[in-house]
């Protein structure tokens, strides 16, 4: 997933008052991204595994008192819910080393406008500006 940027990382857009991008922030991002992916990964397929002996555990543990099927079906919940939180966040990091690759890495989904280089940052997932962000979250 190491593909070289088709645009330079000058080309990217910033808000006003901010400096260009860099090559070498960008390759930082993309590091970090990439970085992040695979312990997701690792994290996806170790929680599936987990996932998956809980659920054989559970014919076995027929003969449970209540209080212990309840906790158990707690914690299967809990971690199927975690999964679903790291293939989210798995999802929007390769979006956003597709967005780099593309050379759309900054721009707003919803408006178009840049982003903000320090928003992403901080957040290098980010697909909308602050502003639109906030609109989102309103609703």
């Amino acid at each position: 997933m190491s593909a070289t940027p088709r645009s330079g990382a000058a080309d990217l857009p910033v808000r006003p008052g901010e400096e260009p991008w860099t090559d070498a922030e960008l390759k930082q991002v993309r590091a970090e991204l990439e970085a992040e992916s695979v312990g997701l990964r690792a994290d996806i397929a170790r929680a599936d595994s987990t996932v998956a002996e809980r659920l054989t555990d559970s014919v076995r543990d027929a003969g449970d008192d209540p209080a212990d099927v309840g906790s158990k079906a707690y914690e299967r919940d809990l971690e199927l819910a975690l999964t679903q939180n790291a293939r989210h966040l798995l999802e929007q990091g390769e979006r956003a080393l597709a967005r780099i690759d593309a050379g759309t890495y900054g721009v707003c989904e919803s408006c178009g406008r840049a982003i903000g280089k320090a928003r992403l940052l901080a957040f290098p997932r980010a697909t909308l500006c602050v502003q639109c962000k906030q609109r989102e979250e309103r609703r």
